[in-house]
């Protein structure tokens, strides 16, 4: 049903997650991102309150195990859940319950963390983390959607997928990168990677418009001179 990888910049301190999957809007409930804090996927049968629980948990001083194991255990119909995580020091953990669909696995390498469920073969998260190992150099943002692209290669669902999104924390509260294709019936990788890179040269504006709204760019719409 779902795959996913999540990752840390060592150069930057960016966390974030590539994901896709089969049904609609997984970035409505699916990937969570924290500046300073880490980045957490929630998926399977999901609850997507179990995202915002980890991170809460890494921001008041645990590492990534420590908050999955405090936020999983014991938790009423945790065998439903599959969860990854990477915390902003590089520290990685994940979860996979007993009743996870279909083939499923996890590859943890360093500074990431892939899963999936439902997968055409179970190497599909290996091939989404040996792609981000090899690349440090990429913006955290495309080395994480060339990543998710390397696992669809690798075989990805059983099935098509549908809807897929990248979302990325830097230094502020909200996300440097939150993009998404809700619905697409055929290449939802294909349609975010090219949502991506038309927004890449205009991501720093936003920031600037956030931080510095008198020396923020004109985008030349209708009545912004």
């Amino acid at each position: 049903m779902t795959f996913s990888v999540n990752g840390r910049c060592a150069r930057t301190g960016m966390v974030g997650i590539a994901i896709t999957t089969s049904s609609i809007c997984v970035g409505s409930r699916c990937p969570w991102v924290r500046a300073k804090t880490g980045a957490v996927a929630t998926q399977n049968v999901t609850l997507p309150s179990l995202g915002n629980e980890v991170l809460h948990a890494i921001e008041n001083g645990m590492n990534a195990q420590q908050a999955l194991d405090k936020v999983i255990t014991g938790r009423e119909h945790a065998n439903y859940r599959q969860l990854t995580v990477v915390d902003v020091h590089g520290n990685t953990a994940h979860f996979t319950g007993s009743e996870i669909l279909g083939i499923n696995n996890v590859s943890s390498g360093v500074d990431c963390v892939a899963a999936g469920n439902l997968l055409h073969n179970g190497g599909v998260p290996t091939a989404m983390t040996d792609y981000f190992q090899a690349n440090p150099e990429l913006h955290l943002a495309q080395r994480l959607l060339l990543a998710l692209k390397a696992g669809h290669d690798a075989g990805g669902e059983m099935g098509p997928t549908h809807s897929a999104a990248l979302l990325v924390a830097h230094e502020y509260s909200w996300p440097l990168v939150d993009l998404r294709v809700d619905w697409h019936d055929q290449d939802p990788i294909k349609q975010l990677q090219s949502i991506w890179e038309a927004y890449e040269p205009q991501m720093q504006d936003y920031v600037t418009r956030a931080m510095d709204p008198a020396s923020a760019p004109s985008y030349g719409v209708p009545g912004d001179e």
